[in-house]
């Protein structure tokens, strides 16, 4: 495990510390939890706009002539889909269907992919990359030149437009492209982690601090890992190491629209993730409200008339519903909207019940 001083810092480090940033080790790297409190940094996302230093994720560049049909076999979306200028969430998984990590996958033009990994699996995924990837294919880890910030929020992309002087209001859903600004290049997709809209940018680490100090001067709210993870847990989206990990397949997390199976092309772990579609998995990922006072925790049991059917994956406050909300993997028949179930919180039952996913929607 690493030390305090073996942390690495984001070319941001210095942004956080002006701004009196709270620290948190998370995957090897010193991030800011918190600024002004995770509620407000929460609100303001939901609200108006924020920003957050994700430079601890992973930036893979995959190139060449052959990267197409390559990452076909390797990734279970079917790449062949993305036209240039678009992305989308898909899996790596192993032979057995379960999940090495999930990622954003960007087509930049025909024979260039942008992969974003999670910063816990960087090195894993780096290294089991450049054992399966064509020797004509290259992979650059561009992780350590680059910073990387989200911008989520109602008013996010209309402050980035300001900022950036390109109209990234024509972006679709998941749609990504290179801008110029302040003399360099600057990669804009419209994806993010909080079931906002808004914008992920790339550009250059020297540039980096320039763009964090035009944000904040032109009102986005900075936030930290803690304000992320409430955001991501409202909008259910799953969390590697908490949710996620080699044990769990996609057809259990009810992702499946990240896996082409239609087309037959045989990526790792195709195989075994068709099966669990036909034969119907033992269990599934569920939404969970509480009715109750007490906060689900990850690792908490969930029960059904006295026996343990599953534990909390991912739990937590909700600043947005006021309520206790949290996932788990179920039993497909306690995995059902509506379902009661109790859940103990450190011996004391708190009552909670199946919803629908996610737990909340923008208004548009």
């Amino acid at each position: 495990m690493l030390s305090q001083k073996q942390l690495l810092c984001t070319p941001l480090y210095e942004e956080h510390l002006r701004l009196g940033a709270r620290w948190f080790p998370f995957a090897g790297w010193e991030m800011p939890l918190q600024y002004e409190g995770i509620i407000k940094e929460h609100q303001a996302v939901r609200t108006r706009v924020g920003m957050f230093d994700v430079s601890h994720m992973g930036r893979l560049m995959v190139e060449g002539g052959q990267a197409e049909e390559a990452l076909r076999r390797l990734v279970t979306y079917n790449v062949r889909a993305l036209p240039p200028g678009r992305g989308h969430y898909s899996f790596i998984c192993r032979e057995d269907g379960g999940i090495l990590d999930d990622i954003y996958v960007y087509r930049l033009d025909h024979g260039r992919f942008l992969l974003v990994v999670n910063a816990v699996n960087a090195k894993k995924i780096r290294t089991w990359l450049e054992e399966r990837l064509p020797k004509d294919v290259q992979l650059q880890d561009v992780q350590m030149e680059t910073v990387m910030v989200a911008v989520q929020g109602p008013t996010a992309v209309p402050l980035c437009t300001r900022i950036i002087h390109s109209d990234l209001g024509h972006l679709p859903k998941r749609g990504c492209k290179f801008v110029p600004w302040q003399g360099t290049s600057l990669f804009a997709s419209r994806t993010g982690y909080t079931g906002e809209d808004g914008l992920e940018l790339v550009l250059p680490s020297a540039q980096g601090p320039r763009l964090w100090r035009a944000l904040l001067e032109n009102g986005a709210v900075p936030c930290g890992l803690g304000a992320r993870d409430t955001l991501r847990l409202e909008a259910a989206l799953p969390l590697y190491g908490q949710d996620i990990s080699e044990d769990v397949n996609p057809v259990e997390l009810g992702l499946t629209f990240a896996v082409s199976l239609d087309d037959g092309f045989p990526f790792i772990g195709r195989e075994a993730i068709a099966k669990v579609m036909v034969s119907e998995p033992s269990r599934l990922w569920a939404c969970l409200q509480a009715e109750g006072r007490g906060i689900m925790r990850p690792g908490y049991p969930v029960l059904h008339e006295g026996r343990e059917v599953g534990k909390i994956t991912s739990g937590g406050y909700s600043p947005t519903l006021k309520t206790s909300i949290g996932m788990a993997f179920l039993p497909p028949s306690l995995a059902q909207e509506g379902m009661r179930l109790i859940v103990d919180v450190r011996g004391e039952p708190l009552p909670v019940q199946v919803v629908r996913r996610p737990f909340y929607r923008p208004s548009r």
